[in-house]
């Protein structure tokens, strides 16, 4: 008698778990040490100290293959709780190691360590770490290098070398009291003061040309360039003067060949590149350029640059060459175009399992949205005596004491509630010119999570919207999976057309999609991987604004489709001490 297409389903889950573990098996264990210390460094005429890893900023590299392990004990010597996300890794059944505070774990106090357990297992190409508490994500991020596993090779000819470039926000002043500042008063954040390439803002900086980031390069050599955007909320735009690129990862996934003259990343991607040095001998601008396409005049407007240098003999003439198309600061149709054009390999070597529409079992209408919260005695800086916030189906997420991975394991009640919602309170146009009154712009705030069975196959569609005239592209990012960006366009997404315009065939694979603004994006994913996953703007304002949630995938029948048993040690949470000896009491008896 042959098995039901359920059977069937959970087989395939079950042999996908156990294909999962086999890389595992096979590769190398690496051991990392992070030091968390207070470091003192020089830029735009200005010396002040941050919080940083191994006193580097950025901070190190990690290197390992496709499926190898890796172990990094993280001793915090500062002066708060803060803890390390690993962006873009799925962690199988590992939630425990994730980094999010309040969602996986309660931050490391100072004077204490946590070692992470970092599973890689399908994951190729680039990713990276960051700091995953307030907003130390500035002053704490790294590159994560995934090389091909041992006897495989890259899709594409082998460059004759790579390099590693990280994108990143500089602010004169400590983020963190800016943050405290901001969130304490209701209002605008206060904006970068550059944005740096490697560590340094570039040429068009004040007190910066001696240190300029330079990439050395040989006349008629490949180059593998993997880009990090760890900017803090801000999009940008990226070239090389007078060189073709060919985009050919994203997002720890090939794709196939994108050539182009720019790209834009958003704040939580990574991206492959490959640049041929064809050029005549002498030095060739690499910039990144905001792009922002918002109303307000909110960003950075500087320009950081680097130098695409070439080795040998020859005359300098003066400054490097400059990109001569490069895409201005509000240029939406460049960034739209680039994103249409990244679709995933499909190939036998690099195959995908997008789900299709009758495996849909969980279809989620999802707004993105500035909104307000009123303040006593409309005593805050927002608009009209308000806090500003932002909110995901009108919801503005609010942190737990107690994270909610730690919750959910143990059954403890009280610390969120599993009730967001599938779809906004209200539905109206959501790309209009007047969204101003309070039912549109208040927001309300809670710890609300989405549980989803193991398995079901899941569609989110993420509506950007104009409320409070404030409509602009939004990274959203996913823990736990990689998605497929089946769709994406403008204005208010039609469930008759728009699903005609789907790409099920060769969708890209990413972890981060920027949702365009005042239109919408369109993702797919298997909810295989158990545990508690979060999802937020990758834009840290808007995360400390609000604009996050969280989803519960459920265990499997088995114990290899369920979440691994904790480790003996988390970190503690400062909330009630008789619930954290029984929580910690609980763990050891599971360990």
């Amino acid at each position: 008698m042959g098995s039901s297409p359920c059977e069937l389903r959970w087989l395939l889950a079950l042999l996908g778990g156990l294909l999962l573990l086999l890389p595992l098996a096979q590769g190398e264990d690496h051991y990392y040490t992070f030091v968390l210390r207070d470091t003192d460094f020089t830029r735009l005429c200005t010396t002040k100290s941050m919080f940083t890893v191994n006193e580097s900023f950025p901070g190190p590299a990690l290197y390992v293959r496709k499926g190898d392990t890796a172990y990094v004990n993280v001793f915090n010597e500062g002066h708060y709780g803060v803890t390390i996300h690993w962006h873009g890794i799925k962690q199988p059944r590992n939630p425990w190691f994730d980094g999010p505070e309040y969602i996986t774990q309660c931050p490391i106090p100072p004077g204490t360590n946590f070692t992470y357990q970092i599973l890689f297992t399908s994951e190729e190409g680039t990713l990276w770490w960051h700091a995953h508490s307030d907003w130390t994500r500035a002053t704490m991020h790294g590159a994560i290098v995934i090389k091909p596993a041992l006897g495989t090779t890259y899709p594409f000819p082998e460059p004759d070398d790579e390099k590693v470039l990280v994108f990143a926000s500089w602010y004169d002043e400590d983020v963190m009291e800016l943050m405290e500042e901001a969130l304490s008063e209701g209002g605008l954040t206060t904006l970068s003061d550059a944005y740096c390439i490697n560590g340094q803002p570039g040429d068009f900086y004040n007190c910066s040309r001696e240190n300029t980031t330079r990439i050395s390069v040989d006349y008629g050599k490949t180059y593998l360039l993997r880009l990090v955007n760890s900017v803090q909320n801000t999009d940008m735009y990226f070239a090389i003067a007078n060189h073709t690129l060919t985009v050919v990862g994203w997002d720890g996934a090939y794709i196939k060949p994108v050539v182009t003259s720019y790209i834009m990343i958003t704040p939580g991607q990574a991206m492959d590149i490959l640049v041929t040095a064809d050029q005549p001998l002498g030095e060739y601008y690499i910039l990144i350029s905001p792009f922002f396409d918002g109303q307000a005049d909110d960003f950075d407007h500087s320009i950081a640059s680097a130098i695409f240098q070439y080795n040998g003999n020859y005359t300098h003439t003066g400054l490097p060459a400059y990109p001569s198309d490069f895409p201005g600061w509000e240029d939406m149709a460049p960034a739209i175009d680039f994103v249409k054009q990244l679709k995933s390999l499909n190939s036998p070597e690099h195959s995908i399992d997008v789900p299709q529409d009758d495996e849909i079992t969980t279809r989620m209408f999802i707004t993105v949205s500035i909104s307000m919260m009123k303040c006593p005695n409309a005593s805050c800086e927002g608009p009209d005596g308000n806090r500003l916030a932002s909110a995901l189906n009108n919801i503005s997420f609010a942190n737990p004491d107690l994270d909610v991975l730690q919750a959910y394991y143990s059954n403890t009640t009280g610390y969120y509630t599993t009730d967001f919602p599938d779809l906004p309170p209200t539905l109206f146009n959501f790309t209009s010119e007047d969204l101003l009154t309070d039912n549109e712009t208040l927001s309300d705030q809670g710890t609300k999570v989405k549980v989803l069975n193991f398995n079901e196959s899941v569609e989110l569609i993420f509506q950007g919207t104009n409320v409070m005239n404030s409509g602009e592209t939004h990274p959203m990012h996913l823990h736990g999976f990689r998605f497929y960006v089946v769709g994406l366009g403008p204005g208010n997404f039609d469930n008759k057309t728009d699903p005609e315009t789907y790409n099920l065939y060769d969708p890209p694979e990413a972890n981060t999609v920027p949702v365009p603004k005042d239109g919408w994006a369109v993702v797919r994913f298997r909810a295989d991987n158990p545990g508690v996953w979060y999802m937020h703007c990758h834009f840290d304002r808007h995360m400390a604004w609000g604009m996050d949630m969280a989803f519960i995938v459920k265990d499997g029948p088995t114990a290899e489709t369920s979440i691994r048993k904790p480790p003996a040690y988390m970190p503690p949470c400062e909330t009630d001490s008789s619930l954290l000896s029984a929580f910690h009491s609980y763990l050891r008896q599971q360990a």
